[in-house]
């Protein structure tokens, strides 16, 4: 339609620049139906996961909207849930420009953001205006410069703030873009901080009278040894889900192109198959006892059916967004929803 057009000309802006003229025109555009994805009525749409209605099973990940500034315009797009943020407790300018970078030849990204956001209490005030009322998940995180032994201080405070306002909270312990937050997925770090948001979770189920799911967001680089222990943990603390997965360090497939020896991770085409696995060992290691989400290189409807067919119970899109536009929302729906697609 008409996207690839006006992809001609966002790709002539430095990238960051073009993702922020992006989302303003898609929030200008939203009266006009200009930008409206594809809504399918099926029945065989909807999914009920982590206890929540979803009408259909594919998400907006988190990363695009980092400061929850764009939920109204966002939600025409036809997508069954929405997933904002990464939000910490303090705003943060997040690492120096350029940090944003396109491999075009690959239909990838390359970011090393670092959290960039407004601060968990603004963030809060954007959610409240957001007249939508669909499914909406919210991404938390740690501050750059808290240390890694003082980062469930973090992930408390931001859950507390945004636990009235999320339909699910995702713990992201996986951005490559913050200096040891990976460290979050060793066995004794990971133990000690799901049992501290599960304890407060509780607490705040009881206040609110609300019970928020959690979902805990993994990189794409595990062994598989790292999965049985990050699956082990998410069972024995009653997560509710696994987001799998974040973008990935490895530059497999864009070696040689322009860009990719940037820092930073790497989204796109070439993340797919190493999500796609990891989101297979995960249902595995699950015993199927826990929703997966499959996130990452999901840039067309059969690669969501690969997600799904790996075991996926949603998905979610980020970097297609950038290359096909608002179209992708409704081929994905099409391909999951119209032929009853289902994880296995």
């Amino acid at each position: 339609m008409w996207y690839p057009l006006l992809r001609r000309l966002l790709f002539t802006l430095e990238a960051e620049t073009a993702h922020r003229v992006t989302l303003r025109s898609l929030n200008a555009l939203r009266w006009t139906g200009l930008c409206a994805g594809a809504r399918s009525t099926t029945t065989d749409c909807a999914r009920n996961i982590m206890g929540l209605d979803f009408p259909n099973p594919v998400g907006f990940a988190a990363g695009l909207d980092k400061n929850g500034e764009f939920i109204d315009a966002l939600a025409v797009l036809g997508f069954g849930f929405l997933e904002v943020g990464t939000v910490t407790p303090r705003p943060q300018p997040g690492n120096p420009r350029p940090r944003l970078f396109r491999i075009p030849a690959a239909q990838a990204l390359v970011n090393r953001m670092g959290f960039n956001n407004c601060g968990v209490e603004q963030f809060v005030r954007n959610v409240q205006r957001a007249a939508s009322r669909g499914v909406l998940g919210i991404n938390i995180g740690k501050n750059f410069d808290t240390p890694i032994e003082r980062a469930a201080d973090d992930y408390l405070y931001c859950l507390r703030r945004v636990y009235p306002f999320a339909s699910y909270v995702t713990v992201n312990i996986s951005s490559p873009n913050t200096t040891g937050l990976r460290q979050l997925q060793e066995t004794d770090r990971l133990d000690r901080l799901l049992i501290a948001l599960k304890t407060e979770r509780q607490k705040l189920a009881d206040d609110h009278r609300k019970y928020v799911p959690l979902a805990l967001k993994v990189a794409p680089d595990l062994d598989s040894e790292e999965v049985k222990t990050i699956a082990d943990c998410i069972i024995k603390h009653a997560f509710d889900a696994v987001i799998a997965t974040n973008t990935t360090v490895n530059r497999e497939g864009v070696a040689g192109l322009p860009h990719s020896a940037e820092s930073g991770g790497l989204s796109g085409a070439p993340l797919a198959a190493l999500s796609t696995d990891i989101v297979r060992q995960f249902r595995q290691a699950l015993g199927g006892s826990k929703p997966v989400i499959g996130v990452g290189g999901v840039m067309s409807g059969a690669d969501a059916a690969k997600k799904m067919a790996a075991g996926a119970s949603l998905v979610q899109i980020y970097t297609g967004l950038v290359y096909r536009g608002p179209d992708l929302v409704g081929e994905c729906i099409e391909t999951l929803c119209k032929t009853g697609i289902q994880s296995s």
